[in-house]
């Protein structure tokens, strides 16, 4: 999970909200020393994070609105000042003219070449034709692992092995470039902001004059993020920020909380390291995730981009008519896999996330999906449409084929069996609310209405 250890630091503090017959001082100055020490331990900036505590104290001042309760008060500040305190709004780059140029600028390191794929990937979803161009002459391998880059996203890539000058380069292209809706440039980074690498990126900013230039920089800098991204603000006037590796480090409260105080906002996220890993920086939606609301605007869009309208209509039908067979079932986990792993769109469901699920045990499932899907491979049409024909004899022939054991496979079939009468409970049932009174008592401990 993103910042895994703040937002359960968060989760808990929230919770002895929730927990407390009462607000008062008291309980006010604990919530406010928690959440210090959470963002601290995070690396944050310490003024910053004063300046938040203060903030939440004289909000929790305020007279509760009607319809609120004192608690519910509360945990809507610590919300709201949270996401004000990531940067607010969400600032999203709109392709509105042709070519629209976007240079991607930062250190060795910051992973800058694979997210020009990502950002790639991100807008060819979108039906844009996008074109990535290498100017990066400094590290040897720059130019083919950006070419086998854009092969996988499968857009077109341009750049010279034999050029040393970046300017070069870009003209060398300038004239195919004009046929593109979106051009990402890679430029080359340096183990420090030298003034070599100011004086080529100023040079590169005046002839290409981009529409955006992005600092891309690496979550694990925490509270040296900031001067990062004002030094490179200062060179070539960064119009926005991408922090990478925020999957994995503790820190990254100081890189996020230092780069939406600049000038620059931070304007994606990436948060794995596969190419769809990747994420528009939405301050509301961040913070929803991280104190264990959930998100499920990002879940939908998720959802969106697996399945085809056609496929969730047709979806759809049958779980209101209460008809299900594997195949429906397999192009579930088909989905699934497409929106990314168990863990992360776990956090997505509200509720989900305070369960504290083992990872170990995310891991199994999703393992075990994995094979499910390879177990499928090995049935018959019939016996996909129709799996109440699945036999003792049929279960060996199955495992035999696909190398998954009996058991596994029984698994399989119990889980379809448990997904159709679920199915069969909801049949013909419209009314969300009345679906989710039937739900009531199967859900996990915690989550009934």
């Amino acid at each position: 999970m993103v910042l895994e250890k703040l937002g359960d630091s968060l989760k808990n503090t929230l919770g002895k909200i929730a927990k407390s017959l009462f607000v008062d001082e008291k309980l006010i100055n604990e919530l406010v020393k928690d959440i210090q020490r959470a963002l601290l331990q995070s690396d944050t900036n310490v003024k910053l994070v004063f300046d938040l505590s203060q903030k939440i104290k004289t909000r929790a001042k305020e007279k509760t609105p009607p319809g609120l309760t004192k608690k519910e008060q509360l945990i809507n500040i610590v919300y709201e000042e949270l996401t004000n305190f990531l940067g607010k709004e969400t600032h999203e780059i709109k392709i509105e003219k042709k070519p629209t140029k976007i240079m991607l600028v930062g250190l060795f390191g910051s992973g800058k070449t694979t997210t020009a794929a990502k950002l790639a990937k991100f807008y060819k979803k979108r039906g844009y034709k996008i074109a990535l161009l290498q100017t990066d002459t400094w590290r040897p391998a720059a130019y083919d692992q950006l070419e086998q880059l854009a092969k996988q996203v499968g857009v077109d890539f341009y750049g010279s092995k034999e050029e040393k000058d970046p300017s070069k380069i870009y003209q060398a292209f300038q004239s195919k470039l004009k046929n593109y809706d979106l051009v990402l440039i890679d430029t080359a980074g340096r183990d420090a902001l030298s003034e070599d690498l100011i004086a080529e990126l100023n040079n590169l900013n005046k002839l290409i004059q981009p529409e955006e230039r992005l600092l891309v920089i690496s979550a694990d800098l925490g509270q040296a993020a900031q001067k990062q991204a004002e030094a490179f603000h200062q060179a070539c006037h960064v119009t926005g920020v991408i922090v990478t590796k925020l999957e994995g480090t503790a820190k990254g409260g100081g890189a996020l909380s230092a780069c939406a105080v600049t000038q620059a906002p931070i304007k994606f996220i990436g948060v794995g390291e596969k190419l769809d890993d990747f994420e528009l920086f939405h301050p509301k939606r961040f913070v929803s995730r991280l104190i264990g609301m959930g998100d499920l605007e990002t879940l939908l869009e998720k959802a969106k981009e697996a399945l085809t309208e056609e496929q969730a209509k047709d979806l759809g039908e049958k779980f209101l008519k209460g008809e299900f067979n594997l195949i429906d079932l397999y192009q579930q986990m088909l989905s699934l896999k497409k929106m990314g792993s168990l863990k992360k769109l776990i956090e997505m469901i509200p509720g989900f996330s305070q369960l504290k699920l083992p990872k170990e045990m995310l891991d199994v499932q999703e393992e075990k999906l994995e094979k499910w899907k390879i177990a499928m491979d090995s049935m018959t049409k019939e016996e996909l449409e129709n799996p109440d024909l699945i036999t003792a004899e049929r279960l060996d022939r199955i495992s035999q084929g696909s190398g998954i054991p009996v058991s596994l496979i029984r698994e399989l079939l119990k889980q379809y069996r448990q997904s159709k009468k679920m199915m069969k409970m909801f049949k013909g049932e419209k009314d969300m609310t009345k679906m989710m009174k039937k739900m009531k008592g199967k859900l996990p401990k915690g989550l009934g209405m």
